[in-house]
């Protein structure tokens, strides 16, 4: 028995093994704990990755906001790494987590956030950081004017919660806008209301599609038209549901979105595509580009292409004597109750990475939070239509300034961007974000993408009937596999009380059955071996 006595310690000494293998073999296991303090006697060095469209005006504010964040800090080196797409970025994070060669900082979206944080604490949680006296939000010991937690627009902060916990602070915000072209209204005998509704922006679109025996479009004498265009149709699906308080998501990440209201509206969208009145972006091409051509009356972006809108907009992708000479209006999106308006919130928000090192984390989350600082978020929502996340800049002298000088130049202060993030900050408290949890960026994607496919179908000429709508619900499901999400969050409903069981704990698990085992094999061979004598 000494012997099997001696397997059973082997066996055990196995287990005690893998457990601490599981327990600190991977990088940026532990959760972030903040130090008493900031150790100024050593130098850093932070990686930053930012989203810019080749904007040089938007890198000059990343440039000047690094050099005076260094001078404050000159014992922290911060690396920027430009992006053109969001997507890249949450590409790059994801092949990065493996590696453990995540960036400090980001500026991402709350739904890829969730999707990071499969990984064991990659991303620092920032709850204790904004209130931390010394170093928090508004903190004594920061060395730059920061706001303080609840500066920070509460509904633009609320949204970088994920599963109860802050995970990121916002960067930027935008909502969607309806830009109009009033000119063309008016002459098809309509007035133009302060908010418009879904029906109104039908019935005229339909009238601004008539043409002639000869198929020119009676509306503006072209043979190109498309009345109504909307670029982003996860935006559009998504809003319209949350309008109609119809189902789309639970907050832990059942997926709603496959109901009847979704088909009705989807069939709304097949009647007007039919009747030429209504496309896409990825069909069709930028909105902005029909819209100041004069082939175009209902266009809808975001209130960060501002910009790109009108016959004096600073941007312009079409040549100078195609655009057409008209009167611009903005609005709030179309509504379906006029008197209680919805619109959508979105824009980027910062997360700073979990490292082994906290006082490289402290490090990050001070430039982090030098980036909603208000000389920052200033410049950077002067660029275009975004509007800065924190009352303390949105009240700010400059801003208030800046906000006033609307009109009197089509550069800085172009009349449609201001009248933008204006109508933004008008509506903050009528906006919405849509649940964030594992899969959601998925869940988004798929709702666009029923608006486009019954888009598509319409121009190919195929039948869109119940028939149709029953196999795209399946294709579009398949496609972004959210009956798999749908699984996953039921599978964790069902353990929420104990959670998940982390991968050490099954391989102890498995250590110690394969421990017994042994042990009872070798006690069995020495029972049989006591008989045979």
């Amino acid at each position: 028995m000494r012997t099997a006595k001696k397997i059973a310690a082997l066996c055990m000494a196995c287990v005690l093994c893998v457990l601490l293998t599981g327990c600190h073999g991977s990088r940026d296991s532990s959760a972030f704990v903040i130090p008493a303090a900031f150790d100024t006697g050593r130098d850093y060095e932070i990686t930053f990755w930012a989203k810019n469209d080749t904007n040089k005006t938007q890198t000059a504010i990343y440039e000047k906001a690094i050099a005076d964040f260094e001078t404050l800090y000159p014992n922290i080196k911060v690396n920027i790494r430009l992006y053109t797409d969001y997507g890249r970025i949450y590409n790059d994070v994801i092949t990065n987590i493996a590696t453990g060669t995540t960036p400090n900082v980001c500026i991402t979206y709350p739904d890829h956030i969730a999707t990071y944080l499969t990984g064991n604490h990659v991303v620092a949680p920032l709850d204790e950081l904004f209130t931390d006296a010394q170093y928090g939000l508004g903190g004594s010991e920061v060395r730059f004017d920061s706001p303080a937690v609840d500066q920070v627009v509460p509904q633009f902060l609320e949204e970088c919660k994920i599963g109860g916990s802050y995970y990121a602070i916002p960067f930027m915000r935008s909502t969607e806008a309806l830009y109009i072209n009033k000119t063309f209204v008016e002459q098809l005998g309509y007035t133009l209301p302060d908010v418009l509704t879904w029906d109104f922006v039908w019935e005229v679109s339909d009238a601004a599609a008539r043409k002639d025996a000869e198929g020119t479009f009676l509306l503006n004498g072209q043979k190109t038209m498309i009345p109504f265009i909307y670029k982003s149709t996860d935006n559009m699906m998504i809003q319209m549901l949350r309008q109609l308080d119809a189902p789309y998501s639970t907050d832990d990440g059942q997926i709603l979105i496959f109901s009847d209201t979704t088909k009705g509206l989807l069939r709304t969208v097949r009647d007007h595509v039919q009747a030429g009145a209504f496309s896409t972006f990825k069909i069709s091409s930028y909105p902005g580009n029909f819209l100041n051509a004069g082939q175009c009356v209902f266009a809808v972006d975001s209130t960060a292409g501002a910009t790109w809108m009108g016959t004096h907009a600073p941007h312009m992708d079409i040549a100078a004597d195609q655009v057409a000479d008209f009167e611009l209006a903005v609005r709030p999106i179309p509504q379906f109750d006029p008197e209680n308006p919805v619109m959508i919130s979105q824009g980027p928000s910062i997360c700073v990475f979990n490292k082994e090192d906290p006082q490289l984390v402290l490090a990050s989350w001070l430039f982090a939070q030098y980036l909603i600082s208000s000389d920052v978020q200033i410049a950077y929502s002067e660029t275009e239509g975004y509007v800065p996340v924190t009352l303390k800049a949105q009240q700010d002298a400059r801003y208030r300034d800046y906000l006033s000088r609307k009109g009197q130049d089509n550069d800085q202060y172009y009349s449609v961007k201001l009248e933008a993030a204006q109508l933004l900050m008008d509506n903050t408290a009528n906006t919405f974000v849509t649940p964030v949890f594992n899969g959601s960026a998925s869940l988004r994607d798929a709702a666009g993408q029923l608006i486009e496919e019954v888009t598509k179908a319409v121009h190919r000429k195929k039948t869109v009937d119940e028939s149709f709508m029953d196999s795209l619900y399946d294709q579009v499901n398949s496609l972004y596999r959210l009956d798999q999400i749908s699984g996953q969050q039921n599978a964790g409903a069902e353990s929420r009380e104990m959670g998940p069981l982390p991968g050490t704990a099954i391989s102890l698990l498995a250590a110690l059955a394969a421990a017994w085992v042994l042990i009872a094999a070798y006690w069995l061979r020495g029972v049989l071996k006591r008989k045979k004598r």
